[in-house]
């Protein structure tokens, strides 16, 4: 059988929207940079090792839960599907849905355009009875992806627990937007990072290896490269914590000396010990991630957890009406 071209659609956030909201987050007070940020092809590339790791339980946890739930989600969602995959990185875990759905077309949405294409190519050449479209857009600031089929039965899959990275304001917006990408009746097959030993949060965002601290250095190197900068990631060191109050892991990058950012013709005064605020990652429980979904206009319709109750895959069905 042929293998189908990728079907791509590029809306990908140039320079200019970098040079914004670094700008703009580092003459904020606290300062701030979107995590969004995170993904050029090396981020992208260091998030997938970070998904390798011991500490990081959550994508192997994720994945277990999946393989138990495909019976089940085979009968919530039928066959000959639109599967819209938001942050779709490697593509590895869409895989299991690919197989056990057989959807009639799959669209990857990503902010990183070389990581998109690269995975969505290989989807295309692996499973070529499948239409593969990609969409290289920013869905934080308004989900707009290429028309498709009104009359297809539409399931949004948004794995890895990236829904946390949203405050939850924010996070019921985009969940209105997925609503209203996938229409009345529609499914969100989603990942939920649930509330845990804080020992356990704090190990999975500070691993031995250093992986993470280089992701999170990564996003200085990629202003440094991108923008007229000499912001030094050596000059500044990794800091990741759970906040009870917050019920969120935060990531900032802490100055390790007194020094001048210069990023065009723009200053910036760092103290010792002054941050750049980088993610956040909320953890919710089940009944507490319900109610957020139901104020985007989802239910929950099916719930699965590990043993342990460290994750949580849970299908929801947009009924804004019911």
């Amino acid at each position: 059988m042929k293998t189908q071209a990728v079907r791509f659609y590029d809306a990908h956030p140039g320079k200019a929207d970098l040079r914004r909201e670094v700008l703009a987050g580092l003459a904020a007070q606290p300062r701030a940079i979107p995590a969004k940020f995170f993904y050029d092809a090396r981020g992208s590339e260091l998030f997938d090792r970070i998904c390798e790791l011991p500490e990081y339980y959550q994508t192997r946890t994720e994945t277990a839960i999946q393989r138990r739930a495909l019976p089940q989600l085979g009968s919530f969602i039928g066959a000959d599907c639109l599967l819209v995959e938001l942050g779709s990185g490697a593509s590895r875990k869409v895989r299991l849905l690919l197989e056990e759905l057989r959807p009639s077309a799959y669209l990857g949405v990503d902010i990183s355009r070389e990581f998109l294409l690269a995975s969505t190519q290989t989807l295309a050449r692996d499973y070529p009875w499948l239409e593969v479209h990609a969409a290289c857009v920013d869905f934080s600031d308004g989900l707009q992806v290429p028309h498709c089929d009104p009359l297809a039965h539409k399931v949004a899959f948004f794995p890895g627990s990236s829904i946390g990275n949203f405050d939850p304001d924010d996070a019921v917006h985009l969940m209105r937007d997925v609503g209203t990408l996938v229409g009345d009746g529609g499914h969100l097959l989603i990942g939920i990072d649930l509330k845990k030993s804080v020992a356990l949060l704090n190990a999975a965002y500070n691993d031995a290896a250093g992986v993470t601290a280089e992701f999170n250095l990564n996003l200085l190197q990629r202003i440094r490269s991108e923008l007229e900068s000499d912001i030094d990631p050596d000059a500044f060191d990794h800091y990741a914590f759970y906040n009870p109050t917050a019920g969120r892991i935060e990531m900032h990058l802490i100055s390790r000396l007194s020094q001048e950012v210069h990023i065009e013709d723009h200053v910036f005064s760092f103290v010792p010990g002054e941050g750049i605020h980088t993610e956040n990652s909320y953890k919710y429980t089940v009944d507490g991630f319900g109610e957020l979904a139901a104020r985007a206009g989802f239910r929950q319709q099916a719930v699965w957890c590990d043993e342990d109750r460290l994750f949580s895959v849970q299908l929801l069905q947009y009924l804004p009406k019911h």
